[in-house]
């Protein structure tokens, strides 16, 4: 995993990253990655995974339709198609 050194940081900067820290129960160095974190995810990022969701939610996708195509779903690995 990469690792980044930041030089020339200020005194006063550094004691407030390590008070939002405490403030947070973690140490000065995962709070400093979880503000880079956040600082580089797209404003309004949409996962696929919550897209999915609210997709199926919106046109009235139940629990029970989940189970019904769990079900009848093929349980055996596909064949490869043969060409000769």
């Amino acid at each position: 995993m990469p690792a980044v050194t930041i030089r020339n940081l200020s005194d006063e900067t550094h004691r407030a990253l390590k008070a939002r820290a405490a403030q947070h129960n973690r140490s000065t160095e995962a709070e400093i990655r979880a503000i880079l974190e956040a600082a580089v995810q797209p404003e309004g990022r949409v996962r696929l995974g919550t897209a999915l969701a609210e997709m199926s939610r919106n046109i009235g996708v139940t629990n029970a339709d989940v189970e019904a195509l769990e079900q009848h779903r093929a349980t055996k690995p596909a064949e490869p198609h043969r060409f000769e």
